[in-house]
């Protein structure tokens, strides 16, 4: 029997699907390797499997040099079509760069959301919760730094606060000192500077003609005190200007 026609679309079979790769990637290999004999022809084949993993060929182990030489032939092509900014095939060009780009950004943005999952094989994955992780450590690394240069900020305005609070407590302090000194200082001053007349009228009160308003004794003694009428009388009179 001859075999049957294959539809070309995704084996869903995930056995049948790897039967399926492990056949067609030793044919292809080989059919590589008799392009390669037969024509004399440099070949360079690269596969990566759904799980990440890399089979390659290359004519005499040469995959090196064949990508060289494909890169400087890719580059000269760019650069032949770059000096023409207004050829339509610059411009298409560049549209599927940027449109693949934009594609490939939107894919990644999904991806980093937790989105449209099932495409992705397990080392991707591990490879994204790797991202997450280090994308994780490194913002709360940097909350923790904010967070200390904060708390930084509040203690030296804290300290500054008392400090200044202190200033203030002190001369507080040191202007109740000053007004409770002042009335010592006040009394004291005035009476050095009290007029003769003013210290004569603080004594024991008495009229011009000698009499004390009291009890005197016998022998002239007023409550314990001399008293030479003349004299204060004398003192009394040359404290007013003649």
């Amino acid at each position: 029997m001859g075999r049957g026609k294959v539809q070309m679309k995704r084996i869903e079979n995930k056995i049948n699907r790897q039967v399926t790769f492990s056949k067609r990637r030793a044919g292809l290999l080989k059919k590589a390797h008799e392009i390669s004999v037969l024509c004399d022809a440099e070949v360079a084949l690269i596969i990566f499997s759904n799980k990440g993993k890399l089979i390659e060929y290359s004519t005499d182990a040469c995959m090196d040099r064949i990508l060289e030489q494909y890169e400087r032939y890719s580059f000269a092509e760019k650069k032949l079509v770059s000096n023409d900014p207004e050829s339509p095939a610059n411009w298409n060009l560049e549209y599927n760069k940027l449109k693949a780009r934009i594609e490939i950004l939107q894919r990644s943005q999904r991806h980093y959301m937790g989105e449209d999952l099932d495409s992705i094989s397990l080392r991707d994955l591990q490879n994204l919760e790797q991202q997450h992780e280090i994308a994780l450590k490194n913002i709360r690394s940097r909350k923790n730094q904010l967070l200390y240069e904060s708390i930084s900020e509040l203690q030296r305005k804290e300290k500054a606060i008392q400090e200044h609070n202190y200033m203030l407590g002190k001369k507080i302090k040191e202007k109740e000192m000053e007004m409770a000194q002042q009335p010592h200082w006040d009394q004291q001053n005035h009476g050095n500077n009290m007029p003769a007349f003013l210290m004569a009228s603080q004594l024991p009160c008495l009229n011009i003609s000698g009499a004390y308003e009291g009890e005197a004794t016998e022998d002239g003694r007023i409550n314990g005190l001399d008293l030479n009428l003349d004299a204060l009388y004398s003192c009394h009179l040359g404290c007013f200007p003649a």
